[in-house]
Formats: structure tokens, sequence, C-alpha cells
């Protein structure tokens, strides 16, 4: 979270002292020009908006105060936190965020033009401040991209896994049969996982060389979600010895297909790994105009104070012996499920085991 702006004990200049108790007025005129002028910031909240403009504000007071000896510097981590927010919450590019600083710059000047009694150093205190608070700000905003484009890479390589064992169980099971329809049979599986490990290839690529930030692209389709998950369940059973059980009213949506088997696929992995080699429970309801997509399994519950951090990268289950955590599969799920309109939940105790929830819009496709 980020730092609260401090207000210091040292008595500021009568200029940094205006200008504080004028904040919440440049604050909303900011705001107000902010939301008509940069694309994407219409759709953030008050508080996401104006982040960094109180700490901003102090740093300029205390830079109007002679002989103030406090660095004004140290509050650089708000700027910071600023430009890393932008780059995970907001459909932002470094242009929108320099926009924010410079439109902070022509309000502070308006208000200073007639409120304040400034000197030509002080309007250069100003403007220094200001740029520097830009560039931590747009280095964050870089840096937590590119750490968001790593992790997506990361995400994507983690999931390869699936399709790559049905690939090699398949070519194993062409080596050992002596029926020619059997052969086929996993030859066309064989491909079309094959198929899959292409596009997923793509997406790696994709992940590793544009700025696509942390949400993902949607093909959407109009098909029965009971399909999807018996396609699915069908070569876990085939591939583990877990028992995998169903219980899925045919509900047709439309979503984006190809990142919904994805989010199932990583849901069925965990369900299995940490399942204790007990069934496996999947249940697709319609609830209204909402679809309700649930994994369950019977092993060692999370632990109440992990529930809510295992949806982040490189979470690990405290609870679970093997060294690969949560870490990739359950990010991805959240990602499909916000991309979705939507969103997923975990719910876990001793008794009850562990179950996952997607909750989503039965009609994903985007309104006019």
């Amino acid at each position: 979270m980020p730092l609260e702006p401090r207000f210091v004990a040292m008595a500021l200049s009568p200029n940094g002292e205006k200008l504080l108790a004028h904040g919440e007025e440049i604050a909303s005129k900011w705001e107000l020009v902010a939301r008509s002028r940069i694309l994407g910031a219409d759709v953030l909240s008050t508080q996401s908006l104006t982040l960094m403009l109180p700490a901003l504000l102090v740093d300029i007071a205390e830079a109007l105060t002679p002989d103030f000896s406090k660095p004004f510097r140290d509050r650089a981590d708000i700027a910071v936190y600023h430009g890393a927010e932008r780059a995970r919450c907001a459909d932002y590019g470094p242009e929108q965020i320099a926009q924010e600083f410079q439109f902070a710059r022509e309000t502070i000047s308006e208000f200073a033009a007639t409120h304040l009694d400034l000197t030509a150093e002080d309007h250069v205190a100003i403007d220094h401040l200001i740029d520097l608070a830009m560039c931590d700000s747009l280095h964050a905003f870089a840096s937590t991209q590119e750490e968001l484009r790593r992790k997506l890479a990361a995400s994507i390589s983690h999931d390869m896994r699936t399709p790559l064992a049905v690939v090699l169980s398949g070519a194993q099971l062409v080596q050992r049969s002596g029926e020619p329809g059997q052969a086929r049979h996993w030859a066309q599986k064989i491909a079309a996982n094959a198929d899959r490990l292409k596009e997923m290839v793509a997406e790696l690529l994709d992940a590793l060389t544009f700025a696509h930030g942390d949400k993902l692209p949607l093909e959407l389709s109009s098909f029965d979600m009971a399909d999807l998950v018996k396609e699915v369940c069908g070569e876990y059973r085939q591939m583990s010895g877990t028992r995998v059980r169903t219980r899925c009213e045919a509900t047709l949506g439309t979503w984006c297909r190809k990142s919904m088997r994805r989010a199932l696929e990583n849901l069925v992995n965990n369900a299995v790994k940490y399942g204790d080699g007990q069934a496996v429970d999947i249940v697709a309801t319609r609830r209204a105009d909402r679809l309700l997509l649930s994994v369950h399994n019977s092993g060692a519950s999370i632990p109440i104070e992990q529930q809510s951090r295992i949806f982040e990268y490189f979470t690990r289950d405290v609870t679970a012996a093997a060294s690969v955590g949560w870490g990739l599969g359950l990010p991805l799920v959240k990602r499909v499920a916000e991309s979705h309109g939507g969103s997923v939940k975990v719910e876990s105790s001793e008794a009850d085991g562990t179950t996952f929830i997607m909750n989503v819009p039965i009609d994903c496709s985007p309104r006019a």
C-alpha cells in the first residue's frame, strides 16, 4: 500500500501552507482534467486516479519553504508505487503517465498564478520535483510491465506441460497398440495437442515481445461448458490414476474456449496434485446470467492466512511437500476469470476440503 503523505511538524512557508490548505481543490480540478483528457482515466476510482497527488503537493510545499532541511526525495516510493499500479491496474501507456504529471504541472501553475507569490527559483524547484516524480513513475511502469511479461511467459510455459503429457502418453500408446483404430485415435489426440502447443508457443512469443500487460486477449465463441469439462476430464482420466467426477448441466454461453480450458486444466492439475489421491469433483451450473465452475479436492486444506495470497505469482502452498507450489497456475485462473468480467475464490477447511470457484457471466460478448 502507498505511504500516506507526511505533514511535517516544522512550520512551512506561507506559500507552502496555502498550497496544502487548497490541496483538495487542486486535486479535484486536476481529476476533472485527467478524466476528460487522458485515455483510460475515466474508469479509475478517485482514490486510484489521485494516488500520487497528495505526496507531490507535500513535496512542493516543503520545497517552497526556505532552508527546509528534510530531503523531499524520501517520498519517491509514492511515485514508484503509482507507476507500478498504473502498469497493473490501468489501461495505460507511458504517454498517459506523462500526461498525468503534465496536467498536474498545469493545474498547480494555474493555482500558483492567482494564490501564491513565487520567485523564479520557486518555479524551477516545482518543475524539478514534478520531473523527478514523473521519471520515477515511468521507470516503475516500465519495470512492472516487463515483470508482467515474464510472468505471463512463465505461466504459458507452465501450462504447456498438460498437452505435452498427452502427446507423450499418446505416442507411447500408439507404439504399444496393435489396433489400427486405437492408433488412429491416439494419433488424432497427438495432433490436436501439438496444435495447442503451437498456439501456446505463439502466445509465449507475444508475451516476450509485446507489452500486453496483465490482461488476456479473448477469442470469444459460443459453446457448451459441459462439453469442455467432458473433454478436459477425459484426458485427465487417461493420464492420471485419480478419479475425476463431473456434475455439469448443459450451459451454453459465450467465452474464450482456449483460456477457459487453460483455467480449468490448472484447477484440475492442482486438485489432482493436492488431493491426496482422492477423487476430484467438477461442477458447472448456471445461476441466472452467471456460470459457476468449481473444482473440489479432499486433500489437506489451505491455511486461512494463505488463501488470499495463492492467486499471486510464485506463492507456494506451505502445507505441500512438493518443491513446486501453487505458483503459476492460480494467477492464470484469476486473470482468465477477470478477463471474462468475473472472479475466482477459494473455500478451504479441514472438514470439507478445498474448492475453487470461478464465477463468470454467461455471455462475455462486448457490449456496445
